[in-house]
């Protein structure tokens, strides 16, 4: 039985529907994180962004908890960790946008930043630590407070910001936005401004992460390493997040 003429037309006319609704949904999710990343910023120059008057211990972090939730949320990277599940489809549909060029770079920045972002979310210390913070006021022997605090300082190393444990859950979403701004440079998708803008960033950010994480006690100093590079970095999600717009109402 042969098929109607227009079969393979209305077929691909579906298919290229469907990718610009991902496009259009990346485009979303990003918008919705860049909103976030601006409130994030708000909300730490209101803290004055100082890291050395973040709590270190499990115990500082449990009578934060106690004192303001939400402080304590927000101190253990809970809003990071929304906007990281965020990006999942916002790197997928940057890929998707370069699946005729450049395809190799954007598929290894997914990869790189799917594989940081499953690290970044499993290690996050804040809800397990929130949790630990009510039994640590709930506990009625000195026994159980220590085990709570062991239980505590245990989650710290592994997940807090700024710890070695942590390292692979912030380097690697930032090497793959790295990567995939070098994709948008090659690709020609994206114009070669958003790609510049991309790198920079990145590259200032993973400089951040570096010195944060192995060097702590110049702290301060890599805030004024991440400032400039946030700043670049929002710039070029915004960009990107334009153009997937514009992709998801292209006329093919």
């Amino acid at each position: 039985m042969s098929l109607p003429k227009n079969y393979h037309s209305d077929k691909n006319e579906s298919t290229e529907q469907q990718w610009k609704n991902i496009y259009t949904f990346g485009a979303v999710t990003a918008l919705v994180v860049i909103i976030s990343t601006i409130f994030d910023i708000i909300i730490g120059t209101v803290t004055g962004g100082d890291l050395s008057a973040v709590p270190h211990t499990a115990i500082e972090k449990f009578a934060q908890f106690q004192d303001n939730w939400l402080l304590g949320l927000y101190n253990l990277d809970m809003l990071n960790y929304f906007t990281t599940i965020l990006m999942v489809p916002t790197y997928f549909a940057l890929c998707a946008a370069h699946r005729r060029a450049s395809l190799a770079y954007t598929l290894l920045a997914m990869v790189i930043y799917f594989i940081g972002a499953a690290a970044f979310i499993t290690n996050n210390a804040a809800l397990p630590i929130l949790e630990l913070s009510s039994k640590y006021a709930a506990a009625t022997t000195e026994g159980q407070k220590i085990l709570i605090a062991a239980a505590g300082e245990a989650m710290v190393a592994r997940g807090a910001h700024g710890s070695p444990g942590a390292f692979a859950g912030y380097f690697l979403p930032a090497a793959g936005s790295l990567v995939m701004a070098f994709g948008m440079l090659k690709g020609g998708v994206f114009s070669r401004p958003t790609g510049y803008v991309g790198i920079s960033g990145g590259l200032l950010i993973l400089v951040y992460v570096i010195l944060v994480t192995f060097v702590p006690a110049i702290k301060n100093i890599a805030v004024m390493v991440a400032a400039p590079g946030g700043l670049l970095v929002l710039t070029w999600m915004i960009m990107f997040t334009i153009r997937l717009f514009r992709l998801g109402r292209s006329v093919t």
